[in-house]
Order: structure tokens, then sequence, then C-alpha cells
């Protein structure tokens, strides 16, 4: 599998920065480095934390979540920016269950990218089976300085034309599963699940624990009544090798590969794995043969104490996604009224480059992606890993931009290359922004949507350094996200204002 092959300099280079950042306390970063860890608050007492967040071993990829440099890279040395896609959601419904529980995540479990792409946005589809480039930013509070935001979109699924899904669920039966709300949310995940799928599709079931265990064998979709009975029959047993778990679930989905389906591996677990190997590059080098077949994996994220980093690293480098499902309302969500986005693919290895104007542009940061970011010239190498992006999917990525005074002229062009999901032929899409463009205000005269990713970035980075987004602080923005509940009559967005408002009183 090729997504780990492609990494080893990313790899080393975060944990250069890691070190660095412990020897001297800070530092200077940008998005092809790990960033090092920003001031926090040293006159109060450490907020009460989440117990759960894994201890990365020495020389293993750290998570994002260190606050970057915010001086950024200077366009005069460094011009280009390049990431690949990610549509994961998971550190923000983590963070999401936490905040609701009176503690605050763990900053290096904060992913800006998947908090932003946790919110829905307005962008404009294409008409045909590509992407949709959207690109507009505004002026920043803090002097010079201006928000862009890239924003990517693929077509909608008809239901009704949606290809055939060949489905494994690899479900973790452990006994840390058998905290209230964990695998009974995993079977209820399920059963809801069984009763969206049509004629064509078909499902089966691995179980593990100590060891692995088909539940049931690939069973069509209308056989509801066995499938029901095989979810039923889940039950809590011992230890949580998830080796295993995905050795098995990867092997029963190559033998039963339909070229003409989706092909999918479905993990529902904590990620709290204990026996077997437990780093995410030796399970996934037990699944390398397999998951070669392109059989993409889904991993979905349960329980009050949750693996945030192996789950998230099993996803980005396996062909996947994370998100994580704290309650009956975000399954049926994930399995349900997003099952198309969910099961079915518009494109592979997606990437997203972006070109800055010296002329215009001091320096640019991208926030977040930090884990995603890759060289200028892996763009086009197209045997060079991107992102799985399933058809009306929305990608956001924001940049905190240092302008030169007075300049005019184009601010930036972005451009999305993918490969069709069957052909793997590869195709682009560009967009760009004038300088005239820019709004003079972040709230004044922006999208209501844009609005939205800019509160929900600049939580994020509140939560991972304390610090504020190009002049955004934390006290304004659970007043910004009240009124745009109410702009955009999202619950999402009324949620996300009184989780600000519960971190500023744990903070």
């Amino acid at each position: 599998m090729k997504s780990r092959k492609s990494r080893p300099l990313a790899i080393v280079l975060a944990a250069l920065a890691l070190l660095l950042a412990a020897a001297c306390g800070g530092g200077t970063g940008g998005e092809g480095t790990k960033p090092a860890a920003g001031p926090m608050n040293q006159d109060r007492a450490a907020p009460s934390r989440a117990p759960a967040q894994e201890q990365k071993a020495a020389g293993e990829e750290t998570a994002a979540g260190e606050p970057g440099a915010r001086e950024g890279r200077d366009t005069s040395a460094e011009q280009i920016s390049t990431f690949a896609l990610d549509v994961d959601t998971a550190s923000y419904g983590y963070a999401r269950r936490l905040l609701g529980e009176g503690r605050l995540p763990d900053p290096a479990g904060v992913r800006p990218e998947e908090f932003v792409n946790s919110f829905r946005q307005d962008y404009r589809e294409p008409a045909d089976d590509g992407f949709a480039v959207h690109v507009d930013g505004a002026r920043a509070p803090e002097n010079g300085t201006a928000l862009l935001r890239v924003g990517l979109q693929t077509r909608r699924e008809d239901p009704e034309t949606r290809r055939p899904a060949n489905l494994t669920f690899v479900v973790d039966v452990s006994g840390s599963m058998g905290e209230p709300g964990r695998l009974d949310l995993v079977r209820q995940s399920l059963h809801m699940l069984v009763d969206q799928l049509g004629p064509g599709d078909r499902i089966s079931i691995v179980a593990f624990s100590d060891e692995a265990e088909t539940v049931l064998s690939m069973t069509p979709a209308t056989d509801r009544e066995t499938l029901h009975a095989a979810v039923d029959r889940l039950a809590v047993q011992d230890s949580t090798n998830l080796e295993a778990g995905l050795t098995a679930g990867y092997a029963e989905a190559s033998h039963a590969f339909r070229p003409v389906a989706t092909n999918r591996v479905i993990l529902l677990s904590d990620g709290l794995a204990n026996t077997g190997d437990t780093s995410w590059q030796g399970i996934l080098d037990r699944v390398e043969e397999s998951a070669g077949k392109q059989i993409t994996l889904l991993c979905v994220g349960v329980g009050r104490e949750y693996g945030d980093h192996l789950m998230e690293q099993l996803a980005d480098n396996g062909d996947g996604a994370a998100v994580y499902v704290g309650s009956a309302d975000e399954a049926r969500k994930v399995f349900a009224e997003q099952l198309a986005t969910t099961l079915d693919l518009r494109a592979r290895d997606a990437k997203a480059q972006v070109v800055f104007n010296p002329a215009v542009v001091e320096s640019y940061h991208l926030i977040g992606y930090e884990n995603r970011t890759l060289a200028a010239e892996d763009f086009r190498d197209d045997a060079r890993d991107g992102g799985e992006i399933g058809p009306g999917h929305s990608v956001t990525a924001l940049y905190r931009l240092r302008l030169r005074g007075g300049a005019s002229g184009q601010v930036a062009t972005a451009t999305v290359r993918w490969q069709d999901p069957d052909t793997r032929r590869p195709a682009e899409a560009s967009g760009s922004l004038e300088a005239g463009e820019l709004s003079e205000s972040l709230w004044a005269g922006m999208p209501p949507r844009f609005q939205v990713d800019v509160v929900a970035a600049a939580f994020a980075e509140y939560l991972r350094g304390r610090e504020p987004l190009a002049g955004v602080g934390v006290r304004d923005l659970a007043g910004h996200a009240a009124r745009l509940a109410g702009s955009t009559e999202d619950p999402m967005v009324t949620e996300l204002a009184g989780l600000i408002g519960r971190a500023v009183e744990l903070g």
C-alpha cells in the first residue's frame, strides 16, 4: 500500500521538530514540519484533560495539534503550499464529547481542519464527477493580515444510481467496549445501516478481542433478518487485538472483492489497542497486500476514552477517513443521512496546491493539515498518496496571510488534482483570487459559512495553543457563533457557540 511509503520524509521531519520543540520550548516552523508548541497560560492551573490520549512512541509521527508558527512561510523563498485532502472529522467529534462532559481535549488531538470540515458548506457543485474550486478571503483584525479560504466540492450522488457496496465491518468487542454506550452504539449504528442498504449491497462482519472471528461472511443486504441477527450476536469479550481484527477484515474484504462495487472496510472501535501490534505502521503492514486491491478504510470511533492518534493514523495512511460517533444522532448522520458520501468515492489520491503571488503575499500559514502536507513536486506525482473523497463532500482549507502594503494583483491560485476511482486517470481544476476581491472585514459582507469556518478554526487554535487566529480572540467567538446560528439556522452552529462558552469556563 503506497500511502505509507510516500511519507518517510514527513515522519522524520515531524520527529526532528518535536525534539527541537522539547529542547527549546518554542520556535518557528511551517506546514512542512512539525511546529513547536505554543505558549500556554502560565498563571493558571492546568485544566482537566482527557486521560486516555495515547503517548506517542519515540520516532513515531506526531499527531497534528501543536500551534503552528504564526509568521508562516516566506513567499520569497517558498510560494507553493501542497497537501493531501482530508475529510476526517473525528477530532471535532471527540472534542465535542469531552467538552460536553466538562473536560478539555488534549491539545495534541485538536486538528483545526477537522473542526472546519465538520460543518456544512454552501459551495457550488461541479457539473461532472470532479471538483468545483472556490477561493475567497477577507482582511483580518490583526494589522496587515487576511484569511484565505480554499473550498473544494464534489457532486452529490443520487441514491438511486449509487454503485453497489461490499462492506466488511470490523467490530471491536474487547472489554473496554463494555462501557455503556460503546458496543450498544455500535450495534445501533449497524442496525441503522443495514436498513438503509440497497439490493446490490453486501455485508460481512468480523469481530475481534484477543483474536478475530468472522461472525458473518459476505451476505446480500436483502437478507436483513440474517444481518440484524448477526449484529445482535456481538458481545463484549477480552483484550483489544486490533491488528488481528483488521487483518481478518481485510482478508474477508479481499476474498469477496467485486470490481464493480465500492469495497470498504469499516472499523468500529475505541482505538485502545493493547494486544498484538499496536502501532498503525505495523497494523497496516499486515494488510498491505489486501488493501492494495483498492479497498478503502473508514474508521468510526466510539467511547468516552478514545485512542484518537491510532485511529487517525490508520485512516490517513490506509486510504480512508476517520469520524467519531458519540450519540445515536451522530450515528444516524454517518450511516443514514450521509450514506452515499460515507460509502462511495468520487476521487482517489486527491491533493491541493496553492501558489501565492510574492508581490501581494509576504508570508502564509496553512491552518491545520500538518500531517497531510506534501512536497511541491508530489502534487503531480500520481504515485504519491492523497485523500479519498466521496460524493457530496466539501473540503475546506484556511490560510493566514501577511499582505504587502498597497499591493494589487492576484493573491493566489488553488488547484486540486485527483484520480478517477475506476480508471485512475488524473484530472485537475483551479480557481484564483485577486487582491481587490478580498473583503475588508471577516464579518461584514462575507458569506455566513465563511464566518462559521473562521469561528471553528479560531476555536481549534484556542484549544491547542490559547492563541488568537489573525486577531480573532476566543472571547468574541461565542457571540459570533450565536449570531451565525440565527442566520444559518444550523443546530451545529448553535452547539458550537455553547462549546466555546464551556471551553472558556474550563480554560
